[in-house]
Parts: structure tokens; C-alpha cells; sequence
């Protein structure tokens, strides 16, 4: 990769990484819902922007305006308010380590879904390896008694790990043609609006954001984590492939982990550990995979 790449590449892992840490903080001062609502709308923005200056031509089809919008509602509005909601209950150390199973869940669906990324004995090795560290993390919280605390925050996170593999497939399948910049803003769009309309319910009486650190987390989260990411994700994509670009996954738990530890006191013991290196050895038995396969290398 050029420097400007491996640049691009080093600023996507830090925002991404650390979105976990803001997440956290954003939360002291509002509920989960509203959170995301203003992520996301604060990300909407900065794409309508960019999509007014470069005036790309949107879809016609009311088909594919159905087919953005449902991608919008699994890879945003759903996932985002798992994780935002799990971060209640669990460390965001941890939270950036179960959001790095999502290749890990993603070769297990293209496997079903997709005619052209099958399991191959090495994804085969990352999809158990990888899920032996998710039950070793899942350990710190396990109550058998009841679902409750930190089991069912780590379980609403692999659950929207597992929203973000299905959608990743989802895209591949039914929206190939979509031009970058479009398939961020309108599944965006879309979400926030789904959000804003779950907020009055499902936060009631609504609770407006509260605080100077919290609207800093906010408007962290969406100018930065949701909209400049998007920016720096798709032109990666588009510069060194898709198989270079999803190795950024690799950053996200370290930044996670170190920043959860270090400045909001978050507990690192040997399950956190182990079930990190666990996870990050199956993402790199599934990306050895990938970068043998000629078929996903320029995607």
C-alpha cells in the first residue's frame, strides 16, 4: 500500500476502535436509542454534504430503494442499538472484542448464501478458534440462573456482530452496483429514521442528551466514527481492495482493550486476554483464506 493508504488505514482503526470508549461515555448521559438516533443523524449529514458536491446519480428503481432501506435497518439502526444497549451492562474493552467476530460470522453465511466464498479448511480452523474465545469471554459474565447483566449485554453485541455479517452478505448479493458513496448515505438515512421512530417508545419519557462530555462523545461518534470512517472505509475499498481493508479489524479490540483499561478502569484479566488472542487468531485464519483467493482480491 502507498503512505496515503497506510494512512488512511491507521486513522479507520483508531476511530473504529475507539468508538467503543465514546460509546461508554456517551451513555452516562443518554439512553441507547437517542444516542444512536444523533450518531446517526450527525453521520447523515456530513454524507448529504459530500453527496451534494460530487452529485452522484441515485438509484431509480423502487426496488433498490426497498433493498437500501432494509440494508440500512440490519447493518445500522439494529446492530448499533444492540452494541449501544450491551455497553450498559458490560466493559467496552470487551464489547471491541466481540464486534470482532463479525468475519468470523460472515464466512459462515457467505458459505450458506453465497455460491463463490465457500468454508475452506482454514476458515474452517478461525471459525473454531474463534468461537472458543467467545465462550471464554462469555465465562466472565455466565449466570445460569437467570439471563441477565453482563451475559445478556455480551450476547446483544455478538448478536449485532451477527446483524453486521448478515447485511455484509446481504450487499454482496443484491447490491453490487451501488455506487460507494450511495450505499453509505441511504441505508443511513433510512436507519436513522427507523431509530428516531423507536426513540419515543422506547425511551419514554424521551431524555435529552445531558451533559458537555456527552455531546462530545455524540458528535464524536457521528461526524468521526460514522461519517469520516465511512469516507476513509470506502476509499480503501477502492484503492487496495476489500481483502487489504478488512484487515482494520485487527486494530479494533487493541484500541478498544487499551483505552476501555486505561482511562475508564475496566478489568483486564486472563479470560479478556485469552478470548481476545482467540478471536484475532480465527479473523487470520479467515483472512489467510481470503488473500489466497484470487476471486476476492480486487473486490
Amino acid at each position: 500500500m502507498k503512505a496515503k493508504d497506510w494512512f488512511m488505514f491507521g486513522v479507520l482503526g483508531l476511530i473504529w476502535g475507539s468508538s467503543f470508549f465514546w460509546i461508554k461515555i456517551a451513555l452516562r448521559g443518554t439512553g441507547p436509542f437517542t444516542l444512536v438516533a444523533f450518531r446517526l443523524l450527525f453521520g447523515v449529514l456530513g454524507l448529504a454534504v459530500v453527496a451534494a458536491i460530487r452529485k452522484p446519480i441515485f438509484p431509480r428503481l423502487r426496488s433498490l430503494w426497498l433493498k437500501l432501506a432494509f440494508l440500512g435497518a440490519v447493518n445500522s439502526a439494529i446492530p448499533i442499538v444492540l452494541i449501544s444497549a450491551g455497553e450498559q451492562v458490560i466493559d467496552s474493552a470487551v464489547t471491541s472484542v466481540l464486534n470482532g467476530t463479525v468475519p468470523l460470522f460472515t464466512i459462515l453465511m457467505a458459505h450458506v448464501v453465497l455460491d463463490d466464498d465457500k468454508i475452506t479448511p482454514a476458515s474452517l480452523a478461525g471459525l473454531i478458534t474463534g468461537f472458543i474465545g467467545i465462550v471464554v469471554l462469555l465465562s466472565r459474565d455466565l449466570n445460569l440462573a437467570s439471563f441477565s447483566g453482563g451475559f445478556a449485554g455480551q450476547a446483544a453485541v455478538l448478536l449485532a456482530a451477527f446483524f453486521y455479517a448478515g447485511s455484509a452478505v446481504y450487499a454482496r448479493r443484491n447490491l453490487r452496483n451501488i455506487p460507494p458513496l450511495l450505499l453509505a448515505l441511504i441505508p443511513l438515512f433510512f436507519a436513522d429514521l427507523l431509530v428516531w421512530a423507536a426513540v419515543p417508545i422506547a425511551e419514554f419519557p424521551f431524555r435529552f442528551p445531558s451533559g458537555g462530555l456527552t455531546w462530545i462523545a455524540i458528535l464524536w461518534l457521528g461526524l468521526l466514527g460514522t461519517f469520516v470512517a465511512y469516507l476513509l472505509y470506502f476509499s480503501l475499498l477502492e484503492s487496495v481492495g476489500a481483502t487489504r481493508t478488512s484487515l482494520v479489524t485487527y486494530i479494533l479490540p487493541v484500541v478498544g482493550v487499551a483505552l476501555g483499561v486505561i482511562f475508564l478502569d475496566e478489568l483486564l484479566d486472563f479470560r479478556l486476554v485469552v478470548g481476545a488472542v482467540l478471536i484475532l487468531m480465527g479473523i487470520m485464519f479467515v483472512n489467510l483464506k481470503l488473500q489466497r483467493s484470487p476471486r476476492t482480491a480486487n473486490k
